[in-house]
């Protein structure tokens, strides 16, 4: 048996998948456990505040749950999922304005499971995908396990760039793309907003080139201001549409959902056989009861409101000590900022010192493909489950570990040791 510690022998390294030497692991799951630490002020995880849920209650509908429905939820369930549950999404999407029967969903373990089963349904090796940059690292990690080629459209304040999505679809040519995927409301890593006018243009833009749209939106219920913008999916019903109940309820109980054109979901329900049969039939019958005889608006309301104290609490701490070479991004909801610092900082090589002093983030190359270049001096960080007092801290730890950087590169400068344009390809 190998220590525990020392570098072991892969005498398997010939007979993986190629997919996996493309496969890299999660920055955020990667920093779990320096973020358990009591030392550390995790500013890494998209962590809902589970802490505000009425635990009283929740265990009342578990237990009514079991013994109402015990036999149904502890035995095998249909592929797409519970019909009573598909009811409940129903009823969920008829706040968005977006009209449906069961029979327009399937039930998923998490969204993440959604967008591994739409990237099997979709993607050949070398296929053209297209998403935001950067975007949501889980999705890239489900997307480059069927070793596509990601091409990435940058966005600003009003979400995805419509202008430079046109250009790479014209590059591409009709229905060379096989998929955009999005994350238009509260996007993550970006906290950004896709404005009404670039839904629009996206949407006018998909159809033109024949590409399908697939939103994901896990944070669509978590704004803290501003007048909500219409879904994609409630805009066009060729949209795929991804929600998910881990940021309104109990990412535990890993319950998502796909909406879809018939034909789609006929073969995700057949892909999805080959990966879990089904999913938990007792974690969806938690979810009917909490949605159904709970008074959960009020729970998520409550958590909003939290939400936009830290917010508040993490952009004042930018605002005080992050130098002025820094800028970042302002949402309205969500849970993420996303920092950009000089193009001499690299955030993965300074991931280590921040532990030292105590705190974490995601370095932002994560969110981007792999081996693309871009991110490596930006930065993700979550305001949604440390206290204010807390968030305030740890991004005064991050200034002076950011404040060292800048240092050390004005130090190199001054000596005439380095370019500036040299320290830029480099990093510091």
């Amino acid at each position: 048996m190998a220590e525990a510690g020392l570098i072991q022998f892969d005498e398997w390294v010939d007979l993986y998948a190629e997919r996996v030497e493309t496969m890299r692991t999660s920055a955020v799951r990667d920093l779990f456990a320096a973020a358990s630490r009591s030392d550390i002020i995790s500013l890494s995880g998209g962590m809902p505040d589970v802490r505000r849920l009425p635990l009283d209650t929740v265990g009342e509908v578990a237990a009514h749950a079991i013994l109402q429905e015990g036999i149904a939820g502890l035995q095998y369930g249909e592929s797409p999922g519970r019909t009573q549950t598909k009811e409940v999404i129903c009823r969920l999407m008829k706040d968005f304005d977006v009209l449906i029967t069961p029979e327009d969903v399937t039930v998923t373990t998490g969204a993440q499971q959604a967008l591994d089963l739409l990237a099997k349904t979709f993607i050949n090796p070398g296929d053209a995908i297209i998403t935001e940059g950067p975007t949501y690292l889980g999705a890239l990690q489900a997307f480059s396990a069927y070793q596509p080629t990601i091409h990435t459209i940058a966005f600003d304040d009003d979400g995805m760039r419509t202008d430079l999505l046109e250009k790479c679809l014209a590059t591409l040519g009709p229905r060379k793309a096989k998929f955009i995927y999005t994350i238009p409301t509260f996007q993550n890593p970006g906290g950004v907003t896709m404005s009404l006018k670039r839904r629009t243009r996206l949407l006018e833009l998909a159809h033109a080139y024949q590409v399908p749209v697939i939103e994901d939106d896990p944070y669509g219920r978590l704004r803290f201001e501003g007048e909500p913008v219409s879904c994609l999916r409630a805009l066009d019903e060729e949209v795929i549409y991804l929600g998910t109940v881990s940021k309104v309820f109990a990412p535990g109980l890993r319950t998502g959902w796909v909406i879809a054109p018939h034909p789609i979901l006929q073969k995700l329900n057949m892909v999805k056989q080959g990966s879990d049969l089904c999913g938990s039939a007792l974690c969806q019958v938690i979810v009917e009861h909490y949605f159904n005889e709970t008074p959960w608006r009020d729970v998520l309301s409550d958590m909003c409101g939290k939400y936009r104290e830290r917010r508040d609490a993490m952009l004042a701490a930018l605002d005080e000590f992050f130098p002025p070479e820094a800028h970042w991004t302002h949402p309205t909801g969500g849970f993420f900022v996303w920092v950009t610092l000089p193009p001499y900082v690299d955030t993965t090589q300074m991931l280590s010192i921040a532990l030292e002093a105590g705190v974490t983030f995601v370095p932002g190359d994560g969110c981007y493909p792999a081996a693309s270049g871009k991110g490596h001096n930006a930065m993700r960080i979550a305001f949604c489950y440390e206290e204010p007092e807390k968030l305030r801290e740890a991004v005064q730890r991050l200034s002076l570990v950011i404040e060292e950087r800048l240092e050390l590169y004005r130090a190199f400068i001054n000596a005439g040791m380095l370019r500036p344009e040299r320290l830029s390809e480099e990093g510091i």
